[in-house]
């Protein structure tokens, strides 16, 4: 059983994480009904959503998403963001609004997983149904549904890309390699950087990859705030450090944010591009991946798991169970949260119109 909760996600070594992974994970395609059923609630009902700063393309579109798509389905759609702090005060805020206003279901896509039980608890009483979207929140026994994409699966992928793309460059190793992780107050962050581990730790241990600055740990690869100028500016002290005559085969970046940083870093210290990965399909990235600069990206379809949060809102507006898909991987400290994951995709350029082929904004930007 998986327990992504607090900060012990980021102390699991990779090989417990692949034991976990294999332990009741819910990939075979089971499906039920986890928790208890809703007593059901008008259909124009007030529905929260509070989600974290616009620090990512991702996040404004789940925004634009959640507003048309409740509004669609006869909710009325109460939709907040952080503010640019990322502080979670304001979060805090907002959630107790929201259950003060008469919100019957908050769906919150946490500024800092650890610190809203107080306010998951005082909703949960106040008989609100709680919806974790795309980050986990932990140590709360009040949480009562959880919507995302497999991120251990996405650390996977990224790990597995970095190791394809510089093989593909350079066939014969040792490759060398640094390792960049999200913000440590976010609990996904641990669970990608897990994910990328358990593929990439049996090739250090065997010497074939090296990271050479020697920053294996993700508390000292970690970027706060997942800040593109906090990753840039490590990647410079990097370069400095350690790669004044050594070549820099690879770099494990968890997103497209802090990839192109990364990739800004690298240009400005005249170094050959190394094979770059990232999470979410920005834009820019893409358009980088078909030039052929960063190697490759995530595609987390936001409007998929906006669909499937609302679906689960419907279900408990009809006073039944939402479906779910894992009911015994995700410990979040204080119980097994129910669960529906969706799977990411890995993109790079050679896949990339055919995984976007049914994205009006990216599919263009492949031709």
């Amino acid at each position: 059983m998986r327990k992504f909760f607090g900060t012990s996600v980021v102390a699991i070594s990779a090989a417990a994480m692949l034991a976990l992974a294999g332990c009741g994970s819910g990939r075979d395609g089971d499906s039920g009904s986890g928790g208890e059923a809703a007593k059901g609630f008008a259909a124009n009902s007030l529905i929260g959503v509070a989600l974290p700063a616009k620090t990512s393309e991702n996040w404004v579109l789940a925004g634009d998403l959640f507003t048309n798509g409740l509004k669609e389905a006869g909710f009325q759609a109460d939709v907040q963001y952080a503010g640019a702090s990322t502080t979670v005060a304001d979060q805090q805020a907002q959630i107790t609004a929201m259950t003060t206003k008469g919100a019957k279901v908050i769906v919150i896509g946490a500024t800092d997983a650890a610190q809203l039980s107080t306010q998951v608890a005082a909703a949960h009483a106040a008989g609100v149904k709680v919806i974790a979207y795309d980050r986990l929140i932990t140590n709360t026994p009040d949480l009562d549904y959880y919507v995302a994409f497999d991120n251990f699966k996405v650390g996977q992928l990224q790990g597995q890309a970095l190791l394809d793309g510089m093989k593909a460059k350079k066939p014969n190793g040792p490759y060398n390699i640094e390792l960049f992780s999200g913000s440590p107050d976010d609990n996904n962050a641990g669970v990608f950087f897990n994910g990328a581990m358990s593929v990439l730790k049996p090739e250090i241990d065997k010497g074939n990859v090296v990271v050479a600055s020697g920053q294996k740990d993700v508390k000292q690869t970690a970027i706060q705030g997942w800040k593109a100028e906090g990753a840039q500016a490590r990647m410079d002290q990097l370069l400095t450090s350690t790669y004044g005559s050594k070549e820099l085969d690879g770099v494990l970046s968890p997103n497209d944010t802090l990839a192109r940083a990364i990739l800004t870093s690298v240009k400005g210290a005249g170094k050959p591009t190394p094979v770059v990965t990232g999470q979410d399909s920005e834009v820019e990235s893409v358009k980088s991946i078909v030039a052929g600069e960063q190697y490759m990206t995530i595609n987390k379809d936001t409007r998929n798991l906006v669909k499937e949060t609302i679906n689960m809102v419907k279900a408990l507006q009809a006073g039944n169970a939402p479906q779910v898909n894992d009911t015994k991987s995700y410990n979040n400290g204080s119980k097994v949260v129910d669960t529906y994951l969706l799977p990411p995709v890995a993109v790079t350029k050679a896949n990339a119109a055919e995984a976007y082929a049914n994205d009006p904004k990216l599919a263009p930007l492949t031709k």
